[in-house]
């Protein structure tokens, strides 16, 4: 929902910034060797490394914008928002280099400090405390003393060394295990098929005495290994974020711990676990990648809209058919969209065994989260840490600032409501003002905010889907819990754009609103993930692949399945 802007930011004055469009002016080919159905980032990532290694390849995206759920749209006028995803820190180094990005125009503004938790207490006459966390140690340290003397003590043991995040890399930029070439086939076959084992053995003789300690922080309830690390509520609840965050679980779920690593395992111009904002939006990753991919000669087209695979006599994928009609053929067919749309929508029934099409439906996409993406035409004033004199932002406005997250009962209980099918009363809100250090994204004095709350249902109280009212009603409510940590901000507000699960699904194709093209949970993970039976992205149609976050190593803008989707069609090509 967008409002006309309110004068209070220098909105008329405004010189828009140039943004070099995603718009192709190639024409479409009846034949290619390669085409990928959806321009998300792990498409157009797989599309870069298909087309150097030689294989001529079409990207065909059905938006009229590049970027799947990492785009930036204009949604009110003189705004730009990352409409989905919101920060950068999960994209894999390697694929930074090789594709360029920064030659193709990525520019990330870091933060430093990355996490402002204010309370919500009354101080006596004082501001509230709140919890400010960053890459100085010294001056973190001090913060968690505010709340815990021995907490700040120990906080240094939670460097990435102590939770062996580092050891996760090999795994996360390779493919799974190949268990079928290993099982099945010639013993030349088994033979080759032992290089997949390199990652997950390296992995493994880097953890070495460390293997118990990892295995517990992976599989655990995340909460009991921060009871055993910390004890005051404030740190706890900030950290455990961390292990919710886009998933529907609690701290105190199994498998909590992985997602908790999954989100801090990511790395930017060289600094272990930083996440910062793109310039001009997430989409500018998009159009970075996008720009890399035509270099080397890949067509790319908005407004293609796949209606179905084509499937050969042989019962191999053959190309596509656009909405419109219009076939386009080729040898090898990547999906980037979720499995269940690759399996259920676009993949004729009758080309896929009904046994796996039984186990498509049983894939966990349940989603808590609701976007909302805030026009302001001033900076939000939080009683914790009160605005200066001049106006402009302090080092909190540029972290994620976490509200209603002082304390781990206000989480649990968010989630409690969320599977009762009630949006949370006090949501889990993380809050981030990517325009204190991007200019480009507003007019002067004016700021766009993002709002990731936790936990709202796919669908109400006696399986009932939202409508407009319940929308703005939930948007209410958020707003009204904002407003408690930083009064004014409601009346700053100048547009809005709300987007519930089913939102997330219509807009971007992100089934059940899921942001991670399915749960990060235990069982679909790895070897698990969408399936076992598609775990190496071949899919059961000979020549169609999986390359979207729903293959190994999942969610987030990390582009690692686009890199070894595309690495097994190029292994598979010559065969094909």
């Amino acid at each position: 929902m967008a409002a006309a802007v309110r004068a209070g930011c220098a909105h008329r004055g405004f010189i828009s910034v140039t943004r070099r469009g995603s718009h192709s002016s190639t024409a479409l080919k009846p034949q290619y060797d390669a085409i990928v159905i959806g321009a998300g980032h792990n498409g157009l990532i797989a599309s870069a490394y298909l087309q150097k290694g030689g294989l001529k390849t079409a990207v065909l995206e059905r938006r009229h914008v590049l970027g799947g759920a990492a785009v930036s749209e204009e949604i009110i006028p003189g705004f730009h928002f990352s409409r989905a995803s919101y920060l950068l820190s999960l994209l894999r180094p390697h694929i930074y280099q090789d594709l360029e990005l920064k030659k193709h125009g990525l520019k990330v503004y870091m933060r430093d400090p990355y996490s402002f938790t204010p309370m919500l207490e009354d101080a006596r006459g004082r501001p509230p405390r709140s919890l400010t966390l960053g890459a100085d140690l010294a001056k973190t340290q001090q913060e968690i003393g505010k709340f815990s003397e021995k907490d700040a003590k120990h906080f240094h043991k939670l460097a990435y060394n102590e939770l062996n995040i580092h050891n996760l890399y090999d795994l996360i930029n390779a493919p799974p295990v190949d268990i079928p070439g290993l099982t099945q086939g010639s013993l030349r076959k088994k033979i080759s098929a032992l290089r997949s084992l390199k990652p997950l053995v390296k992995s493994g003789f880097k953890l070495g005495k460390n293997i118990p300690d990892f295995y517990e922080l992976v599989t655990a309830p995340v909460m009991k290994v921060l009871n055993r690390w910390f004890e005051s509520e404030p740190l706890r609840a900030t950290l455990a974020t961390d292990s919710v965050i886009g998933a529907n679980t609690s701290p105190n779920n199994p498998g909590s711990g992985y997602v908790l690593l999954h989100h801090v395992m990511g790395e930017l111009e060289k600094e272990k676990g930083a996440w910062g904002y793109v310039e001009g939006g997430m989409g500018g990753v998009s159009e970075s990648i996008a720009r890399s991919a035509r270099s080397l000669g890949a067509d790319i087209f908005t407004n293609r809209d796949v209606k179905q695979v084509l499937i050969g006599q042989d019962g191999s994928a053959k190309g596509v058919v656009l909405t419109d009609g219009t076939e386009v053929h080729s040898k090898v067919v990547l999906s980037n969209a979720t499995p269940y749309i690759t399996f259920k929508q676009l993949t004729p029934q009758d080309a896929l065994p009904e046994a796996f099409i039984t186990a498509v439906d049983q894939i966990d996409y349940t989603s808590p989260v609701t976007k909302i993406n805030v026009a302001l035409d001033k900076l939000p004033n939080f009683l914790a840490a009160p605005n200066s004199a001049d106006g402009k932002p302090g080092p909190h406005h540029q972290c994620s600032i976490h509200l209603n997250c002082e304390s781990m009962e206000v989480l649990e209980e968010a989630y409690r409501e969320g599977q009762q099918g009630y949006p949370s009363s006090r949501p889990m809100i993380e809050m981030t003002i990517p325009s204190v250090l991007d200019p480009t994204l507003t007019p002067p004095g004016c700021h766009v905010v993002s709002l990731f709350i936790q936990f709202t249902p796919y669908l109400l109280e006696g399986r009932r889907a939202w409508n407009d009212e319940d929308r703005e009603r939930f948007a209410d409510t958020v707003f009204d819990w904002v407003e408690h940590y930083a009064p004014g901000f409601k009346k700053a507000i100048v547009g809005k754009d709300i987007l519930t699960p089913p939102d997330l699904e219509r807009v971007f194709g992100l089934t059940g609103g899921n942001i991670f093209h399915g749960s990060m949970s235990l069982d679909q993970l790895y070897l698990a993930r969408p399936l076992p039976s598609v775990a190496d992205y071949r899919s059961p149609v000979k020549g169609l692949y999986l390359c979207g976050s729903g293959s190994h190593p999942g969610g987030g803008v990390m582009g690692a399945a686009g890199w070894n989707s595309a690495l097994k069609v190029l292994a598979d090509f010559k065969r094909l």
